[in-house]
């Protein structure tokens, strides 16, 4: 383990099973992410509109397209949205998610951490003079306003996951593993498997850890420092429960284990493309798709419904 420089700022039948991998398009988290210069364009074209917005849906307001992370708030139950142009709530009870606060900022990584308090990564707002690359940043206002923590101009995460005040990190700039025990001050540099495509984390045992590749699904038992291939499936984690792990592969078929991803049952189908996954309890789960539709799943993944469209 390095230490990276940092800066402060009826019954089922069940079968081990190789899953398609997602749509190839070349790097192995490349079917999440569009190009850069696309995505200034799209950006800069919105901000036109920007300067008079104070959080909910203004006219113009394109919605959580292009979702990049979700997140159940304990606060208040409301799901956050992270996309490539802001953070948006959806309140269960309602049909559309509301922009929180008037940024515009491209939060890449993201993950809750405890009540209102959530922990980031991406690119600033563009009427910004911050660095291109955010490094880690954290919220404690429910993504009203955000802080640096580590890493400003240094890291790009497009996967943040914390488990038992371990913080688990993808740096897409440097192509690496990052690990902090100290949410998020120092960081330690991990062995990866391959080329990182999710990140998932024992909810009960924040040493133990999964990360699917484009060569298949890993898993660790100490922290990162050694790795066993599992499975062949390639797609996103959730992970609610020791016993429970969901993989949804590009095509959009669900799956789950109960022995850390050596052995997968076929539970249903999201309909579409995934961008981002998150499970907020054994059967619960949200789902992002690639046109920003956020669907919802109280069975294991066997049945879905619309929650929410951009």
């Amino acid at each position: 383990m390095r230490t990276a420089r940092t800066s402060k700022g009826g019954t089922r039948r069940r079968q081990r099973q190789e899953l398609p991998p997602p749509h190839p398009r070349g790097h192995a988290r490349a079917w999440l992410v569009l190009p850069v210069v696309l995505a200034a364009a799209v950006a800069i074209v919105i901000l036109w509109q920007a300067d008079d917005r104070k959080g909910g849906r203004g006219a113009g307001d394109p919605g959580p397209v292009h979702v990049h992370g979700l997140g159940l708030n304990p606060a208040d139950g409301a799901l956050f949205i992270a996309t490539h142009t802001g953070l948006y709530r959806l309140d269960l009870a309602r049909e559309n998610a509301e922009r929180v606060g008037d940024s515009f900022q491209d939060t890449m990584g993201f993950t809750v951490a405890g009540p209102s308090r959530f922990y980031g990564s991406g690119h600033p707002d563009l009427r910004t003079d911050q660095p291109p690359l955010l490094g880690l940043i954290e919220s404690k206002d429910a993504g009203k306003s955000w802080t640096p923590v580590s890493l400003l101009g240094e890291a790009d995460f497009h996967v943040l996951r914390f488990v038992g005040e371990r913080l688990y990190g993808y740096d897409s700039s440097g192509d690496r593993v990052l690990v902090s025990a100290d949410r998020g001050q120092t960081w330690s540099e991990l062995h990866k498997p391959g080329s990182i495509v999710d990140i998932a984390v024992d909810p009960e045992d924040s040493g133990r850890l999964v990360v699917a590749t484009g060569d298949g699904l890993f898993e660790s038992r100490d922290v990162g420092q050694t790795w066993s291939r599992v499975n062949a499936a390639v797609g996103l984690l959730a992970w609610p429960s020791p016993e429970q792990l969901y993989v949804v592969d590009g095509g959009g078929r669900l799956s789950r284990s109960r022995d850390g991803g050596r052995v997968l049952e076929r539970r249903g189908s999201i309909g579409g493309e995934p961008a981002a996954l998150v499970a907020v309890g054994v059967e619960e789960l949200f789902v992002a798709l690639h046109d920003g539709t956020i669907k919802r799943s109280t069975d294991g993944g066997v049945t879905w419904r619309v929650r929410s469209r951009p």
